[in-house]
């Protein structure tokens, strides 16, 4: 399965809408998503996982790769899952004390932390 990207402004966030699996074959183009917006000013980015259906350590690299660029200049980056199957890679993972997870983009992008 491939991998679609999308984004839209809403409010002050960035919101990257991501579909499909993310895995060693299509993280480079998220990599190149987030990199992207960075250098284009984008410091609070919303990533919406609702449609991912698969997500392995490269992945998981990535967002936190994605972090680390946002948070250089003082920025935020959350995610939106309600996927069991994902969110136990992040809980597993002891991720989910390092990214905000929310339920819909609406938390997401109203959330202060």
């Amino acid at each position: 399965m491939d991998l679609s990207l999308s984004t839209r402004a809403v409010g002050d966030r960035t919101v990257v809408e991501v579909g499909g699996e993310i895995d060693v074959y299509t993280a480079p183009k998220l990599r190149e998503q987030l990199v992207e917006l960075v250098n284009d000013g984008k410091y609070h980015l919303v990533v919406d996982m609702e449609g991912v259906d698969f997500l392995d350590s490269t992945g998981l690299g990535v967002l936190v790769g994605g972090l680390k660029r946002v948070r250089a200049h003082e920025g935020s980056l959350r995610l939106v899952c309600n996927q069991e199957r994902i969110l136990k890679i992040f809980r597993i993972t002891g991720l989910t004390k390092v990214f905000p997870i929310h339920t819909s983009v609406d938390d997401a992008v109203q959330a202060t932390d």
